[in-house]
């Protein structure tokens, strides 16, 4: 009896693996929405995360900006060789043209007492395998959206920290003023 429930249950779960697993296929065959988005929480307030944001984006050209929505896309980059590169030790074939784009969310919030920051970070790949194709969104590989979102904590906590030592220092020179 033992048996045969350890069995349904593994069945069950195979059953539920390649039901997600043939759905995924489905939504990359006919070209759906491959993208996800990346998210981290940071301890600051909005303008630093703003000018923050626009720092690690600096070797980008920007295509939208939009401060009061808290929202940056970049343009399009191409990649095709970088694409090229990394796929060629697999089995695909190469691509005529891969471009990718950055998008950045910032959303405000108060916990505790303290400022936070919530920063999403979505990349946009497309790729075209021949000229009767056409663009086809392909998954990333996420190094890119934790890699922007790692460089976008190291420079809030640099600012952070630049920002509390300029305040020690404008205290100490209010100090030696007063005596």
């Amino acid at each position: 009896m033992i048996p045969l429930r350890l069995s349904l249950i593994a069945l069950s779960f195979s059953t539920l693996f390649l039901q997600t697993s043939c759905v995924t296929a489905y939504i990359e065959s006919v070209g759906g929405d491959t993208s996800q988005a990346f998210s981290r929480i940071y301890l600051t307030d909005f303008n630093t995360a703003w000018q923050c944001v626009l720092e690690s984006l600096k070797n980008s050209r920007l295509d939208v900006l939009n401060f009061e929505g808290g929202y940056v896309q970049t343009k399009w980059i191409d990649n095709t060789a970088e694409k090229n590169f990394s796929d060629s030790f697999g089995t695909a074939d190469t691509y005529l043209k891969a471009q990718y784009r950055f998008k950045v969310t910032l959303t405000k919030s108060f916990t505790q007492e303290q400022h936070t920051i919530k920063a999403t970070v979505e990349k946009e790949q497309l790729a075209q395998r021949d000229v009767l194709e056409g663009w086809k969104p392909i998954e990333t590989d996420s190094i890119g959206e934790t890699t922007l979102l790692y460089r976008l904590g190291r420079l809030i906590y640099i600012k952070t920290k630049l920002s509390h030592i300029e305040d020690e220092k404008t205290k100490k020179e209010i100090e030696k003023i007063d005596f």
